[in-house]
């Protein structure tokens, strides 16, 4: 009996690896998929079961009954009915039926026992808990766990030490508590075929026939069969579906949708563009200054002005004045500059002009717009730095005050701004007193 029945576990193993029904898949079909948050009557939740299996004494729980010590594995078979309340969680009505049976007693006055299980019936809870998978979008596979409570009736025989067969003459009722573990595996649609494992613990010590010593018998149950999932075909097992799934599939369609509207404002953007480009090309006529005196040439009336003429605003040459202008210095002039150069601060390494320098600024460039002068600005650092940098620092240092002269009503024209870098030093360079002299700005009024 043993020996067919691990034939036929085998047979039946390497029929479903065969097949690959143990197998996982990563594509999601649409038939496949069930919007998110869908509620329970979108699922086929109702489903009957039958299976058979073997009726063994022995057990992963403490192993054998006290009474006897050697089991004998016998036939069960039962049926059951599901109803599936959420991805996770289930009531199943369970029905059994058998023997049980065993040897090897504790007491030398008895030999054997084989009681009939006239029926055993059970409520129990059923755990899904292998069906969502974060990695996978179908699974093939549903692991599961029960627990329940239950009612069962029973008729022990058991042979005693001379060989006399004795019937206890009655059917024995007793509640138990069921307890299972298994999987299930996804064939067809609607199908499923059950693997289990159950211990069903009793509330007597009469299993066998005979009291011990007090202890609450207890039996396994290890069964297959086959789940038939009731219902429109239509619609997917609630305890078969991945809502993880679901989920996934409706954000990747989202993220479709969202790229196809991407891809449709990167084509306008680039139409925009496009004319854009046209426009500026358009548009270039406007700027362009061949003689260039600042004036382009589609409103310059006077082209081809030698270079460094100085023009009016339609680009023709300003009249020659009949002599020049003399220019008085006054020793007030000059000191309105000292207190500028005096409190000309900038940020440290940059070009910035801090807010302290800004009213003796205010005050020179007001002396330059009331007096027509004409101002050179000279910005020298120490050599601490390449060349390369303290000859550009001292330039946009230089040209940062003239913007500003300028932003102030001064006469661009009358303002240069030249930077001279380390080259020109006016302490030594060894000392930090020397260094801070030579970073400095020169201004020349003129």
């Amino acid at each position: 009996m043993k020996t067919n029945l691990k034939k036929a576990a085998l047979v039946v193993t390497g029929v479903l690896l065969g097949s690959g029904v143990f197998a996982q898949s990563n594509e999601l079909k649409q038939e496949d998929y069930v919007q998110p948050f869908s509620p329970v009557s979108s699922f086929r939740t109702w489903s009957i079961g039958v299976h058979a299996g073997l009726l063994n004494p022995y057990t992963f729980f403490s192993g054998h009954n006290s009474d006897f010590k050697n089991p004998n594995s016998k036939v069960g078979y039962g049926m059951y009915i599901k109803k599936q309340l959420s991805t996770g969680w289930g009531l199943q009505l369970n029905g059994l039926r058998g023997q049980v049976a065993g040897n090897g007693p504790a007491d030398p006055a008895f030999k054997s026992y084989r009681t009939d299980l006239n029926w055993a019936v059970d409520l129990a809870a059923n755990w899904t808990f292998g069906n969502i998978s974060w990695r996978n979008n179908q699974n093939a596979i549903q692991m599961y766990a029960t627990a329940g409570v239950g009612y069962s009736s029973y008729r022990p025989t058991f042979v005693v030490a001379n060989g006399t067969t004795i019937d206890v003459g009655h059917d024995i009722r007793s509640a138990y508590i069921p307890v299972g573990v298994g999987f299930k595996v996804n064939v067809a649609k609607g199908v499923n075929i059950d693997l289990g494992y159950q211990v069903n613990f009793l509330d007597a010590d009469n299993l066998d026939g005979y009291n011990l010593n007090g202890n609450n018998d207890k039996y396994g149950y290890a069964h297959a069969g086959l789940e038939f999932s009731l219902g429109s075909k239509d619609k997917k097992q609630l305890a078969a579906h991945n809502p993880v799934s679901s989920m996934r599939y409706e954000y990747l369609s989202e993220q479709r949708r969202l790229q196809s509207e991407i891809n449709a404002q990167k084509a306008s953007n680039d139409q925009l563009r496009s004319d854009l480009a046209t426009t500026n090309a358009n548009l270039a006529k406007f700027s362009a200054d061949a003689d260039g005196d600042g004036v382009p040439d589609f409103f310059d009336k006077c082209p081809g002005t030698p270079s460094g003429t100085k023009v009016d605003g339609s680009g023709c040459p300003l009249p020659v004045a009949a002599a020049p202008q003399v220019t008085i210095i006054t020793e007030e002039d000059r000191r309105v500059v000292r207190d500028a150069i005096k409190n000309l601060e900038f940020d440290f390494g940059k070009a910035t002009i801090r807010a302290k320098s800004f009213p003796s600024l205010d005050r020179v460039a007001s002396l330059l717009m009331n007096k027509n002068f004409s101002l050179k600005l000279a910005g020298h650092t120490d050599n601490v730095g390449s060349d390369a940098a303290n000859l550009g620092l001292s330039k946009d240092r230089a040209e940062s005050i003239k913007a500003y002269l300028v932003d102030k009503g001064a006469n661009a024209s009358r303002v240069e701004a030249t930077g001279y870098g380390e080259s020109q030093p006016i302490a030594t360079n060894k000392t930090a007193a020397g260094r801070q002299q030579n970073r400095r700005v020169e201004f020349t009024l003129y």
